[in-house]
């Protein structure tokens, strides 16, 4: 693939997914083997169409500026970048870079990312079918994903290093019902919540779930894998999101384990093949021990035997300072310090594959007299903290 500055690309195997490049490098990583991976919400939607191109524009909105200084800061070398408007010409994420990323922020350095990659999302497409039950069909409730518009709360990934786009697989199309054994919600008299429509339209994924292969300088592979459940909240006795959540983390599960019901978006069977390497980055909305996603949902990762146990269960577990001196959410029973978001949980991740060596790791919330405290205090960047692991 030939390679210019700022010239997008459309890949026509996964449509309305952009590229765009340039041929700017950062050296960093390029003297060393070891990878800095990080997943950031960032919380760049809006609630009306639109606005977020208007901040984007303009070059002087705070929390963007806000949001650029933290990235600018950790310097990740493959950043997940969640709830970032989706739109299918690829300008916000440009803009994004050059506006934002491109300018120095708070005394921090510019910083150039030669491939980014904005991915369609199920947010705010219509269905036509009543999915809330209230007697009426309209978003946001009865999209696909939750969303007011196409692409609200969508995300996006950034690399330094080229994307695989002929093996780029995504799951946006995937019927819940298409899973062996879904958690179908049920109404307290036994019988489904969904109608047998509702039912047999329902995509499982709330966003999307997609696989980006990057090549490295030396050669190898690494599958970054991303998704971001839907919140296991904002439903009833039926609990339609907590399983909703639950099984969208049981997909990337059988994901990694190559399991055989898979389709993709382009009818390729199967999922990951084994001892490839990977990475999972995205706010999962799922704390292992605190909240209120069914028991055992981020298990199905963090416990997995395909994944790296160091940052998951293990010593590289990311924390921050921030967390630590956070006020801790009665009745919750973690360690702040493993906190990811300011409601007071650790639902964001980045979880490397067995096969892949980690040597560092951490949620950027910085305490009083460290490094951009004043940006990241009361939510003045996101809601959610930065949370990066270093692998190879």
């Amino acid at each position: 693939m030939k390679i210019t500055i700022y010239k997008t690309l459309i890949i026509g195997l996964l449509p309305l997914i952009i590229i765009t490049c340039t041929k700017l490098r950062d050296t960093r990583s390029q003297q060393s083997e070891t990878i800095r991976f990080a997943s950031y919400n960032v919380a760049l939607f809006r609630s009306e169409q639109g606005q977020l191109a208007k901040d984007l524009q303009s070059g002087t909105d705070p929390q963007i500026k806000n949001v650029a200084a933290v990235i600018q800061h950790v310097r990740p070398d493959v950043l997940g970048l969640f709830e970032f408007d989706y739109d299918p010409t690829g300008q916000l994420l440009k803009e994004f870079q050059n506006n934002y990323l491109n300018v120095d922020q708070h005394g921090e350095n510019a910083i150039t990312y030669p491939y980014l990659i904005q991915i369609p999302s199920n947010t705010g497409i219509p269905s036509d079918v009543d999915y809330n039950r209230d007697g009426k069909v309209e978003l946001p409730n009865d999209a696909f994903g939750f969303g007011k518009y196409e692409g609200q709360y969508a995300f996006a990934l950034l690399s330094k290093f080229p994307l695989d786009l002929k093996q780029i697989r995504s799951y946006q199309n995937l019927l819940w019902s298409e899973m062996p054994n879904a958690r179908q919600p049920m109404q307290t008299d036994g019988t489904p919540y969904y109608s047998k429509e509702a039912w047999a339209t329902f995509r499982l994924s709330s966003k999307n779930h997609i696989d980006i292969p990057i090549k490295l300088p030396n050669g190898k592979t690494i599958h970054t894998i991303l998704a971001h459940p839907t919140p296991p909240v904002f439903d009833g006795p039926e609990d339609r999101n907590g399983l909703r959540n639950y099984d969208e983390i049981r997909l990337l599960k059988d994901y990694i384990s190559n399991a055989s019901y898979l389709v993709d978006d382009n009818n390729k069977k199967g999922g990951l093949k084994p001892d490839q390497r990977f990475v999972i980055m995205g706010d999962l909305n799922a704390d292992p021990v605190d909240g209120d996603s069914p028991i055992g949902t981020i298990d199905q990762l963090l416990q997995s035997p395909l994944v790296n146990p160091l940052p998951t269960t293990g010593s590289w577990i990311p924390k921050s300072n921030g967390g630590k001196v956070h006020h801790q959410k009665k009745g919750d029973k973690g360690d702040p310090a493993y906190d990811t978001s300011f409601f007071g949980k650790r639902i964001d991740y980045v979880i490397p594959s067995k096969n892949m060596e980690v040597v560092g790791s951490g949620v950027f919330w910085p305490v009083e007299g460290e490094a951009l405290y004043e940006l990241v205090k009361e939510k003045r960047a996101s809601d959610h903290l930065l949370v990066w692991v270093d692998a190879y």
